[in-house]
């Protein structure tokens, strides 16, 4: 592996919340060293976007769970806790190691289009995009995922009854926790759309007020929708008393499902990508996700580059146009599986990466419009993601999400279930940016039953020395983030820098470099843009879409297989989030 590229500062994170709890991020990554000979509370590194659900992973693990059972616990708490990012009403990827069998599996909870939900719908008089039908209340919201891939990873992988690792989100949604910033800002900019619905004002509004930081946030109707699910597993939540409410909630507001599409919810089981980049084996999200694709497409690309030994405005000029050229091909190609016929073999192969590759000026950003090529038929900061890995040597790597901020704004009465908004992420009128700026065509059209293409990029990276789990929130930026992150690891940095690194993105179109502030220097910046490149800084005008100050929350574990130790890194820019360490004694002090 190449020499690290350079020394980041870290920031100290949130103290501990809770008495189990582990350590959180310091000057330095937070380490762990198995116990020998240690079974009944093994070593475990967890990483999450918030301490109550490191936390709960942690209490799990405590109680004689794996890693598996550990990420239900991580998950459902997550749902309780950051309502703006993910929940019981939303969907998610798993990706998961299985260290007894060596099996690498991916499980698909990513959200399904009602029958009733044409594209024609989503269409005003004029037949422009509605975007507000899209993204707010009961016709932008999918079939709920989440709960099922609980089950499903429980019943399957784990150790303990789906009701002991449901435990600590169900006590928490009774007795509530904090509300955090984020949180509260979130619901102030969502307040209009969510006040429109009596099941949303419930919940949101349970005291006669807004939402505002520091106060004890409670959620009685989700500890008993959770306290259902975990009594009856799949039909605790699909059918009975909560899928009617879902179902009442839904077509109250005007919306169309059935008690038989939501019964008839299926998570999938798919083999993930797999392919090599610098002596590490990747293994990463596949379709019904654009992630996987799209970082095997940008790594086989970059592979022939010692990129840490370039200048950094060569290096960044070089990883966007990898980034261009595996976006535009997101834009043509990609959708579910189940329904449309995937280019995989060809999009993944090296051969095609080298074909990419030698349509990059070394010194000349490429026109998007130039990579256009024939007229083929030409998501949100508020998504969430987790890593595990415990002592056996099981891992997971899971991003989930409602897409934007509280997903569609409806929650169905009696449930505190706060439905998706993931419709938008289909291509709802063939060549119209969704929320997030990009495209698609008919391999991402709605279908009954069809899952929306995603960008959640949950990735392994496994070399003889090391193993790492990373991912993201970020709507299409995540696919990047997971790409700087994977080059920082492959580069020598360890977890917690990799989770701090700065980020810069490019998607194909609109046609410009996103960065951070002070990501990149400015002598950088003017070198790109003397390249060709638009780059579009915080507090400047630009071309496209203005740059947000910063983006993402990157979670990543990762375990030396050299001394045998475990670390953690967990993004500075997210004040609440945590990294949970526990030897075979106990939580770290």
């Amino acid at each position: 592996m190449r020499p690290t590229l350079r020394t980041l500062a870290l920031s100290a994170l949130l103290a501990s919340w809770l008495p189990i709890a582990a350590c959180a991020a310091q000057e330095v990554p937070a380490r762990a060293t198995p116990a020998a000979g240690a079974t009944s509370r093994p070593a475990v590194a967890i990483a999450s976007a918030h301490a109550l659900a490191t936390d709960a992973g942690l209490e799990v693990i405590a109680d004689g769970g794996n890693a598996f059972d550990a990420a239900v616990a991580v998950s459902a708490t997550l749902s309780v806790v950051e309502p703006i990012s993910s929940g019981l009403g939303g969907g998610g990827f798993f990706l998961l190691h299985d260290a007894k069998t060596g099996r690498d599996v991916f499980v698909d909870a990513r959200e399904t289009a009602p029958a009733a939900a044409t594209p024609e719908i989503y269409l005003d008089k004029d037949g422009n995009l509605d975007r507000d039908r899209s993204v707010n209340g009961p016709w932008s919201a999918g079939i709920p995922g989440l709960p099922a891939a609980l089950v499903h990873v429980a019943q399957t992988y784990g150790r303990l009854p789906l009701s002991e690792s449901l435990a600590p989100a169900i006590r928490i949604a009774r007795e509530g926790f904090p509300v955090y910033g984020r949180m509260a800002r979130g619901y102030a900019a969502r307040r209009e759309v969510m006040e429109r619905y009596p099941g949303s004002r419930a919940v949101f509004l349970a005291d006669g007020d807004t939402v505002e930081e520091g106060e004890l946030f409670q959620q009685p109707d989700l500890a008993r929708t959770l306290e259902k699910l975990a009594e009856g597993g799949f039909d605790g939540f699909y059918k009975g008393e909560t899928a009617q409410r879902l179902v009442d909630g839904v077509n109250a507001e005007g919306g169309q499902w059935t008690l038989e599409e939501v019964a008839g919810y299926r998570v999938r089981e798919r083999e993930p990508v797999r392919f090599g980049y610098d002596g590490w084996e990747i293994v990463t999200a596949p379709p019904s996700s654009s992630g996987g694709v799209a970082l095997a497409q940008m790594l086989q690309i970059l592979e022939p580059w010692d990129l840490a030994a370039l200048p950094e405005a060569e290096r960044v000029h070089l990883v966007v146009e990898a980034m261009r050229r595996a976006y535009r091909d997101r834009t043509f190609y990609l959708g579910d599986p189940d329904f449309v016929d995937v280019p995989m073999a060809l999009l993944t192969d090296p051969a095609y990466a080298a074909g990419l590759r030698a349509t990059i000026h070394p010194s000349r950003a490429t026109p998007s419009d130039l990579l256009s090529g024939q007229a083929t038929p030409l998501e949100d900061e508020e998504t969430t993601h987790f890593s595990i890995i415990d002592s056996d040597g099981n891992r997971v790597g899971a991003t989930q999400t409602v897409n934007l901020l509280f997903g569609s704004g409806l929650v169905a009465p009696g449930t505190g279930v706060l439905l998706n908004n993931e419709m938008d992420d289909f291509a709802l009128k063939p060549g119209t940016p969704n929320a997030f700026g990009v495209m698609g065509f008919d391999a991402n059209a709605p279908e009954p039953g069809k899952r929306m293409l995603s960008s959640m990029t949950p990735t392994f990276m496994v070399s003889p020395d090391k193993v790492a789990v990373l991912g993201t929130p970020g709507g299409t930026r995540i696919i990047t983030m997971v790409l700087l992150g994977v080059l920082g690891y492959a580069d020598g940095l360890d977890a917690q820098a990799v989770a701090a690194l700065p980020r810069y993105h490019h998607q194909w179109l609109p046609d410009a470099v996103s960065i951070e502030k002070d990501a990149l220097p400015p002598d950088v910046v003017e070198t790109l843009r003397g390249m060709g490149h638009v780059v579009n800084v915080p507090g400047e005008a630009g071309d496209g879409r203005r740059s947000s100050d910063s983006w993402g929350n990157l979670q990543t574990v990762s375990w030396n297989r050299v001394d045998n130790t475990l670390e953690g890194g967990t993004d500075p820019r997210n004040p609440v989030g945590k990294v949970g360490l526990m030897d075979g004694l106990g939580a770290l002090p």
